[in-house]
């Protein structure tokens, strides 16, 4: 950061007490946190992909009974239509859990740490480093929309 502080605007300018390393621990929590995000989407992209695998099932039965295949379909429907993806689970269980627990807390403790050392302001590390590497003055560069 090369004692650069400066901000694109006061709602993501620094408290004075916070220093360089405390600015860079709160990017990489915000990073983790994004991350975290982003694994919740592919959660949530899975259960849809299951649901709608399990709906094809009824397809799959209802051709293989028609095409006289019943041995075939009963397995299929007995042993794959309505399973569970995890012991006990279906995947919005999954989902649940994942969104109550581990999510929540990540949140949770995240908000706590920039609540705590920087009096809850956000993305202050991209803030300046957007500061940093723009070009005053130039179409596209500008620190905020309404500059």
């Amino acid at each position: 950061m090369a004692g650069d502080h400066r901000s694109v605007d006061d709602e993501h300018s620094r408290p004075a007490r916070v220093d360089d390393t405390t600015v860079e621990a709160l990017g990489e929590l915000s990073k983790a946190l994004e991350t975290i995000h982003r694994v919740r989407g592919h959660l949530y992209s899975a259960h849809q992909l299951v649901g709608g695998a399990d709906l094809t099932l009824d397809r799959v039965v209802e051709l293989l009974r028609k095409a006289g295949h019943d041995e075939v379909a009963n397995r299929v429907e007995r042993e794959l239509l309505g399973r569970n993806v995890l012991p006990g689970r279906w995947t919005f269980q999954i989902m649940e859990e994942f969104d109550d627990g581990y999510y929540a807390a990540f949140q949770e403790v995240e908000r706590y740490a920039r609540e705590t050392l920087a009096d809850g302001r956000r993305h202050l590390y991209e803030a300046e480093m957007k500061q940093r590497r723009r070009t005053r003055g130039m179409p596209g560069h500008e620190a905020t929309p309404q500059e």
